[in-house]
């Protein structure tokens, strides 16, 4: 379990917890507490990934759970925001399909003996997922502010953000599914 592995561990400890900020009414500034867990969960991403690279610790778990931590942290505030009513069903139905799918995909090759590493598209969307769910986040902090939100259209700017998320989310599954349909015919 070397540092990489730690981080990818930590950022899936910090997934309830993150949850519960998003959730929880009564705790003041609850959405400012969340996006600050979500950037931190964001920032350990990247920091697992470079620290991995850079001293070659790069190993079949970080491969495998890496993305899957994305996954369920991108899933889990996804989630959350169709309860608060700011998300549309169906694009987070999409991502889900896509997620499942790719991870799917990911233990067939595993069984196999291969592993699937995240591509550039799957970092374009994992770093486009993590921008808009943050954004949209301050967005929900914002909706408080009854001045505030009377001037802004955020309904508007989610359900944007959404749409251009479940896009990107599903091309960059149908690349995967692509480039890796050897796997799939085996």
């Amino acid at each position: 379990m070397n540092l990489p592995n730690k981080l990818t561990v930590f950022r899936i400890i910090m997934i309830p917890f993150c949850i519960a900020a998003m959730l929880i009414e009564t705790l003041p500034h609850h959405f400012i507490i969340a996006l600050v867990l979500f950037i931190a969960a964001f920032v350990t991403d990247t920091l697992d990934g470079k620290i991995a690279r850079k001293y070659n610790l790069i190993t079949d778990f970080g491969k495998m759970m890496d993305p899957l931590a994305d996954k369920m942290l991108t899933i889990s505030v996804l989630i959350c925001f169709l309860d608060l009513k700011v998300a549309p069903c169906i694009a987070v139905v999409l991502i889900i399909m896509r997620e499942l799918i790719v991870t799917s995909l990911r233990m067939i090759a595993l069984e196999k003996g291969m592993v699937i590493a995240a591509d550039i598209f799957g970092k374009i969307k994992t770093v486009y997922q993590s921008v808009a769910l943050s954004v949209m986040l301050f967005l929900c902090e914002l909706s408080t502010f009854p001045s505030i939100a009377d001037k802004i259209p955020i309904s508007l700017i989610t359900n944007i953000l959404m749409w251009i998320m479940a896009t990107i989310t599903v091309l960059s599954g149908a690349n995967y599914l692509i480039k890796n349909r050897g796997i799939i015919i085996q």
